[in-house]
């Protein structure tokens, strides 16, 4: 079967042993809308808070994203599927700023991963997934400690998190965000960081 990503140039790609060729892509907002659209309104997607949101509107955030330089969104592919939405930020220019002490050289990781579909589910199956995607936040944009927020609610994300070597910082409360182009509630968040030392030794 053919790759439909196969023409879109990757910021990263990556042969996992055992695993596949992972490659990121920078999200196009209108060719993707349909996919990150069925992702983000399962029940088990609730925490991401686009639930009620049509499939014009996921594309309109997205697009909105796109002219950021602090935030960006990508697509996982791993042979030619896509496996998950990965979203990076500058810390200093999020709300997470206000709730730690943001260092030099931190990025605010988002990740949202696809349904289970065939190998998914299987044990290490999202280790070594993840293993592409630090390479990438951690190596490829030459930064030296992840940072992430989930829900406290979110239970399975906090645990996924801290059993892929994350360290636990603080539970915090995230500002809400109230503008003309973009609203987020009040967020009780779990704090966990990934060091690139640890990630990446040598």
């Amino acid at each position: 079967m053919s790759d439909p990503y196969a023409s879109r140039t990757p910021v990263h790609e990556q042969v996992v042993d055992g695993f596949g060729t992972v490659r990121v892509l920078p999200l196009d907002p209108d060719a993707d809308a349909a996919v990150i659209h069925r992702w983000v309104g399962e029940e088990r997607a609730a925490f991401w808070g686009m639930t009620e949101l049509t499939e014009q509107q996921v594309a309109a955030v997205y697009a909105h994203m796109a002219t950021l330089d602090t935030h960006h969104a990508h697509l996982v592919v791993r042979d030619g599927e896509p496996v998950a939405l990965l979203q990076t930020y500058e810390p200093e220019a999020d709300r997470v700023s206000a709730c730690y002490d943001v260092r030099p050289g931190d990025i605010g990781v988002h990740l949202l991963l696809a349904p289970a579909g065939p190998g998914g589910g299987q044990p290490g199956w999202t280790a070594r997934l993840v293993v592409a995607i630090t390479a990438y936040v951690l190596l490829g944009l030459d930064r030296r400690r992840v940072v992430v927020d989930p829900d406290v609610r979110n239970e399975k994300a906090v645990a996924r998190f801290l059993g892929l070597g994350f360290a636990p910082g603080p539970v915090v409360v995230l500002p809400e965000i109230d503008l003309p182009d973009v609203y987020l509630p009040e967020k009780k968040a779990q704090l966990a960081f990934l060091d690139r030392e640890l990630m990446f030794p040598g």
